[in-house]
C-alpha cells in the first residue's frame, strides 16, 4: 500500500523551500518595519493594479506578511469580474433557477405537490445583486482589517515604480511602489463583424441581467460559461441552441466524460450544432438572425432568436496599462511573459491571473497572487498548474483535474482507468439524483493518480478529494483503503479507486 508517509510530506516541502537560494533571499527582502500611511500616494512596498480574485489575495497577503500594501481597482468594487459580473453572479443564478427547475419537474417524484411555479425574474435577479453586494463589502472590510490601502481608479504605468491613476471621483493620483503586480484579469473575446450591445447581443455581463427570458437563446461557445449560462435560461424556460466552430463542447474535458455530459445537455432540451462556424450576425429587426455555415465551408442557413449569447472565451486585459511604455513584454496572445517568480522582464513588474500563460480560473489567479507576494517576501511560493482543477457548474456538474485520458495517450503514458457510476452510488440513489460516473486514471506501474473527473451533482466539491491526492502523489489505492461515510456521494470516488487497482464492491 503506497501511503504518502509524514517524512515523505516534509521531504517535499524541504525541497520546494531549497530552491530559494541565499542570492534569491537578499535580492527580494527588504524592511518590513513601517507605519501604515493612508494615502496611497506615499512608496509603498507592493503595489497591485486590479481588484479582482488574483489581486485583492496578492494585498491580504501581502499585507499578512508586513509589507505596505496598495490596490488598485477601476470598478470601484472590488471582486473584479468572478465576483460582479462572473463566478458568483452566475452561481447565484444556476442555484435560482436549478431551485425552480426541480420545484416544476422533480418535486412531486418526492411526494411534494405544487400548485402552480412561477419565475419572478426580478426577484431571482435581485438576490443574485444582493449575493455580490455582500461580497464586495466583504473584501472591503478585510482590506480594512489588514491595513490595505485602496484606491479607486484606472492605474497605468509611468514608470517600473510608478503608476498614475485616474480615479472615479475624477481626480488623479501617483502610486509608488518597489514592487508592482499587474492583475488585471481578462475580457470577453469579440468576434469579427459582432457587435456586443448587451441587449439582443450580450456577453456573459449582459447575459446576467436580462430583463426577460427569452423564448430562443443562441449560445456561440460550447466553453464552461456558455453551458453554464445557456443551462440558466433554459432551466427557466429559453430554447437554447449551441453553435460550436469545434468537434466538441469543452475540448478541453475528458473524452468520455465530455459524451455523457452532451447527451445529459441534449435530455435538458439545449441543442448543438457542432463544427459550424457564425458567419453574420443581424440585429436589425426585433430579434437576432445568425447566418452559420460548416466550419469546413458549405451552405449557409439562417438561426433566429431573441438573444444571442457571445462567448468564445476570453483575452487578457491589458489596454492603457502603457505595458509597452516600460518594456514589458507580451506574447502574440496579449499575455506578460514572466518566469517561475512571477517577475516580467522589467525589474519589479510582476503579473499574475488572467493576464500570464495558465487556466483563465479564479482559484488559479488566487494561488498566483499568494506565491507572487511569497516570492517578494523573501519566501518561496509554489503553483502547479497540471493540479488546478475545473468545473462547470451545469447540473450535474462536471469537475477534473491532471490529465485526460486523452493527453496520456498523446503522451504515450501507461496507465489504468477505474470508473464508477453514480447509479450504483446508494445516497445518489436515494435522492434521486443518479446521473454521471467518477473516471479515475493512474499510472500502470506505480498506481499514481494522474487524473480524476467526476460527473454528478456537487462534483465541484467531491474533486478536492482527489486535488489532495494528486498533490501528494497519491495512488489509487490510497484513496480506496481511506475509510468514506456511509451513505455519501464521495463513495463513488472510492469504489473507482478500487477499481482503478482492483475491483469494486458494489458494482
Amino acid at each position: 500500500m503506497a501511503m504518502a508517509s509524514l517524512a515523505r510530506r516534509k521531504a517535499y516541502f524541504l525541497t520546494r523551500n531549497l530552491s530559494n537560494s541565499p542570492t534569491d533571499a537578499l535580492r527580494f527582502s527588504f524592511s518590513l518595519s513601517r507605519g501604515f500611511a493612508s494615502s496611497g500616494s506615499d512608496e509603498n512596498d507592493v503595489v497591485i493594479i486590479g481588484g479582482g480574485p488574483g489581486g485583492y489575495v496578492a494585498a491580504i497577503k501581502a499585507a499578512q506578511l508586513g509589507l505596505k500594501t496598495t490596490c488598485i481597482e477601476k470598478r470601484g468594487a472590488l471582486g473584479g469580474t468572478c465576483l460582479n459580473v462572473g463566478c458568483i453572479p452566475s452561481k447565484a443564478l444556476l442555484h435560482s433557477s436549478h431551485m425552480y427547475h426541480e420545484a416544476k419537474h422533480a418535486f412531486a417524484n418526492h411526494g411534494i405537490k405544487v400548485s402552480s411555479v412561477e419565475v419572478d425574474l426580478p426577484a431571482m435577479l435581485a438576490q443574485k445583486d444582493n449575493a455580490v453586494k455582500n461580497l464586495t463589502r466583504g473584501i472591503e472590510g478585510l482590506f480594512k482589517k489588514n491595513k490595505v490601502t485602496y484606491v479607486k481608479g484606472y492605474g497605468k504605468f509611468i514608470s517600473p515604480n510608478e503608476v498614475s491613476v485616474e480615479t472615479i471621483d475624477g481626480g488623479n493620483t501617483v502610486v509608488k511602489g518597489k514592487h508592482i503586480i499587474v492583475a488585471t484579469g481578462s475580457d470577453v473575446k469579440s468576434l469579427p463583424g459582432i457587435t456586443i450591445d448587451e441587449k439582443k447581443i450580450v456577453s456573459s455581463t449582459g447575459a446576467l441581467s436580462l430583463s426577460e427570458v427569452p423564448k430562443k437563446l443562441i449560445v456561440i461557445g460550447a466553453g464552461y460559461i456558455g453551458l453554464e449560462m445557456g443551462s440558466v435560461w433554459g432551466r427557466l424556460g429559453s430554447e437554447v441552441t449551441v453553435v460550436e466552430f469545434a468537434g466538441d463542447i469543452v475540448p478541453s474535458m475528458d473524452g468520455e466524460i465530455r459524451k455523457q455530459f452532451q447527451r445529459s445537455l441534449e435530455k435538458q432540451k439545449m441543442k448543438f450544432m457542432l463544427k459550424t462556424k457564425v458567419v453574420s450576425v443581424d440585429s436589425s429587426s426585433d430579434g437576432v438572425k445568425l447566418t452559420v455555415e460548416p466550419a469546413e465551408g458549405g451552405e449557409q442557413t439562417i438561426l433566429e432568436a431573441d438573444v444571442v449569447l457571445v462567448s468564445a472565451g476570453r483575452t487578457p486585459f491589458t489596454s492603457g496599462l502603457d505595458l509597452e511604455k516600460i518594456g514589458v513584454e507580451t506574447d502574440k496572445a496579449g499575455r506578460i511573459l514572466v518566469n517561475e517568480r512571477f517577475l516580467s522582464n522589467v525589474p519589479g513588474v510582476y503579473a499574475i491571473g488572467d493576464v500570464i500563460p495558465g487556466p483563465m480560473l479564479a482559484h488559479k489567479a488566487e494561488e498566483d497572487g499568494v506565491a507572487c507576494v511569497e516570492f517578494i517576501a523573501g519566501k518561496h511560493g509554489h503553483v502547479d498548474y497540471d493540479k488546478v482543477p475545473g468545473v462547470v457548474y451545469t447540473h450535474p456538474e462536471v469537475a477534473s483535474v491532471g490529465k485526460t485520458e486523452e493527453q496520456l495517450k498523446k503522451e504515450g503514458v501507461s496507465y489504468r482507468v477505474g470508473k464508477f457510476p453514480f447509479m450504483a452510488n446508494s445516497r445518489a440513489k436515494a435522492i434521486d439524483n443518479a446521473e454521471g460516473l467518477v473516471k479515475i486514471l493512474a499510472d500502470k506501474e506505480t498506481d499514481k493518480i494522474l487524473g480524476v473527473h467526476i460527473m454528478s451533482p456537487n462534483a465541484g466539491e467531491l474533486i478536492h478529494e482527489a486535488v489532495l491526492a494528486i498533490n501528494y502523489d497519491a495512488s489509487s489505492e490510497d484513496i480506496a483503503r481511506v475509510c468514506h461515510a456511509h451513505p455519501t456521494m464521495s463513495e463513488a470516488l472510492k469504489e473507482a479507486a478500487m477499481a482503478t487497482y482492483d475491483k469494486p464492491i458494489h458494482i
